[in-house]
């Protein structure tokens, strides 16, 4: 019994110091700078950030890009419409227009690092497979962004006059946001694909976004029901400020946290959700390129000509993992009940403590 109160009080003590430390960390910062440096020394979600950000620029400078009235030329020589001549040398098991992307070095016995003439293989008809899957990264992240946008907005204004004026209003919004629940995304995907896919990726982005906002929408509402009812909130109407001026410029900031992680979330799924509507022929159609029209088109050569599917896949887990990450770390430094690991010097401090004190016993 002496026994178990002893590690009572030891991890008593533990926690006190890892507060006390955690504490002398963030001290003297405010609340952005404490979740800055919280995001930045999450390792997951830094590296997640770099290569979302390397895909981005790599995809879109790859190849022409037209921006408003500027044209912004590509430095991959095809583009999507060309139509060279099909490789057939070199390529095993009498296939045509394998990849020439060559990553074993010489001393290893390969032709050393390399894109070559077509680094992705070429498609049945001869088309550059490397512009194609580049055409179709840029319209899934285009994609994820605008889906993201447009449900973040939705979701936020719906959540927050739902959970702030409560009554008549919330159970309104609230019904309206059940009843939209309860229809599943895919069918709902379907619907607005089937309509609006041949109109572009851009127009498929932005109805899809119309539609999902529902969960956002209910996290925050959550947080407006709890945050209405602190102290800061009824000084500020004592103050006389407006509903509006409370919304947004007393709880909103403090609801953003839920916000920004829930809309990274979205962006993901955004992603995931565009590329199975392509798949099924629901999503973006052809003349149009994404990276789920790819897989659909090219899924019967997979035994034969893998790498047909493969590379489009890559770039569809790449961004899908690199958003969630960087979610999770977002979650992690909005949320200031999570426990956080301690620096290396921490930690050693904390092991010569734990020497000190058995070599004392």
């Amino acid at each position: 019994m002496a026994i178990f109160k002893r590690k009572i009080v030891e991890l008593a003590s533990t926690d006190a110091s890892e507060n006390a430390i955690a504490n002398k960390e963030t001290e003297g910062l405010s609340q952005r700078q404490i979740v800055y440096k919280r995001f930045v020394g999450h390792r997951a979600a830094m590296i997640s950030v770099f290569v979302l950000v390397f895909l981005t620029l790599f995809v879109y400078s790859a190849l022409d890009f037209k921006l408003g009235p500027w044209k912004i030329h590509g430095w991959w020589k095809y583009r999507i419409e060309d139509i060279p001549e099909l490789r057939t040398k070199d390529c095993p098991g009498g296939n045509v227009g394998c990849p020439t992307l060559s990553l074993r070095p010489k001393f290893l016995g390969g032709a050393g690092f390399g894109l070559g003439e077509h680094p992705f293989g070429q498609d049945d008809i001869g088309r550059d497979y490397f512009a194609l899957v580049m055409k179709g990264a840029q319209r899934s992240i285009m994609v994820m962004f605008v889906v993201g946008i447009v449900g973040g907005v939705l979701g936020t204004v719906v959540g927050a006059i739902s959970g702030f004026f409560r009554g008549t209003i919330d159970a309104v919004l609230m019904r309206f946001t059940d009843f939209i629940i309860t229809i599943p995304s895919i069918i709902i995907g379907s619907v607005i694909g089937f309509h609006f896919g041949n109109l572009g990726a851009t127009f498929l982005a932005f109805y899809l976004g119309l539609f999902s906002w529902t969960g956002l929408s209910r996290l925050v509402r959550g947080e407006f029901l709890k945050l209405r009812e602190l102290e800061f909130v009824d000084a500020a109407r004592v103050a006389g400020a407006s509903n509006r001026r409370i919304i947004f410029k007393h709880i909103l900031p403090n609801a953003v946290g839920v916000i920004i992680v829930s809309v990274t979330l979205l962006m993901s799924g955004a992603i995931l959700l565009e590329t199975a509507l392509s798949y099924i022929g629901f999503g973006v159609v052809a003349p149009d390129v994404s990276l789920g029209l790819l897989i659909s088109q090219y899924q019967d050569s997979f035994t034969s000509r893998p790498y047909l599917f493969w590379y489009p896949g890559f770039f569809i887990i790449s961004i899908a993992l690199s958003v969630n990450f960087i979610g999770d770390g977002l979650r992690d430094a909005f949320d200031p009940r999570q426990r956080r690991k301690l620096s290396l010097k921490n930690r050693r401090m904390r092991q010569v403590q734990t020497k000190t004190t058995n070599g004392g016993e």
